[in-house]
């Protein structure tokens, strides 16, 4: 999972220099947002896509719930919580699932060109949720991202769309929403606290849906299966957010935003060093498509 534009609406004291130690756990965060797709494939083997996103939660939110506990972090107050449902619904429970599911029939390599627009998908949903005006140059390189994923999910169909494309454009809808709403909380408490606190919300929820799916869905327990499962909790979910934030708030939004635009790269990569999976010419070409465009519209916004 990526928390680029979530990041980019917390307030952390940008420092002078950039220490190597921030750098050091903005790029570790990358890195395990970059896993998240090849460590689904591999959960899959394992797992069925509902019981993998319910045991996920589940690992995911003890985690949580135990710093939270153990740092005695006090509980947020009664009108944050309508927001951390949103954000829990779209963070927690949508992208996950809706991507676990495009997994099924997706190479990780397609899934993550779509995904990369993810940033510029939140740019949109925060200038509409905070009423801010963007200029005409963010717009037009917004625009141009969009076109360069639809062109490159429509040539790779086929001519149209398939259902794993579908479920793709409604992780990206569902997930900028939950990074938009979890942005304007975390001017108010740490990132991590917010994330922490949606987990913990879907606690009771994702417990009895992964008892439910486990009873439908077969489990093949292997080695791999068991690995992607506990790097999408603990390596995704917590992990990475926790040194993510970290790293952010020694070296600065800006500079730790560009370190994040390698990630969709990075997910390419590991597609064929862990799955060995065949890129088509295209997927390099789009994800760094992409990339120039979520870069103008980060130098436009600044």
């Amino acid at each position: 999972m990526t928390v680029q534009d979530s990041a980019t609406h917390t307030s952390p004291v940008a420092v002078g220099p950039a220490t190597g130690g921030g750098t050091l756990l903005a790029a570790l965060g990358v890195i395990a947002f970059s896993l998240t797709f090849p460590s689904t494939v591999w959960g899959l083997e394992s797992f069925g896509p509902w019981s993998l996103v319910a045991l996920r939660s589940v690992l995911a939110a003890l985690i949580a719930g135990g710093f939270l506990l153990a740092l005695r972090v006090r509980p947020p107050k009664r009108r944050h919580w309508g927001s951390l449902a949103v954000v829990a619904g779209g963070v927690v429970v949508g992208f996950p699932l809706l991507t676990t599911l495009a997994l099924q029939t997706s190479t990780t390599s397609h899934a993550a060109v779509v995904v990369g627009l993810l940033p510029l998908t939140t740019a949109v949903f925060a200038a509409v949720r905070t009423g801010r005006r963007p200029s005409r140059t963010f717009w037009v390189a917004a625009l141009a991202g969009a076109a360069v994923v639809i062109a490159f999910t429509v040539s790779g169909s086929g001519g149209g769309l398939q259902r794993a494309d579908l479920y793709l454009f409604g992780a990206l809808l569902v997930c900028a929403a939950g990074y938009t709403e979890g942005g304007r909380l975390a001017a108010q408490m740490p990132g991590w606290q917010v994330v922490g606190w949606a987990l913990v919300l879907c606690l009771p929820v994702a417990t009895a849906g992964a008892a439910v799916s486990l009873a439908y869905e077969p489990v093949r327990l292997t080695g791999q299966g068991v690995a992607g499962l506990v790097w999408v909790a603990a390596g995704s979910t917590f992990f990475g957010l926790y040194v993510w934030y970290r790293g952010m708030a020694s070296i600065g939004i800006a500079r730790a935003s560009q370190l994040q635009l390698a990630q969709p790269l990075l997910t390419l990569v590991w597609s064929v060093a862990l799955l060995g999976e065949r890129l088509s010419p295209a997927a390099p070409v789009a994800a760094a498509g992409v990339l120039v465009c979520i870069a103008v519209t980060q130098r436009a916004r600044a």
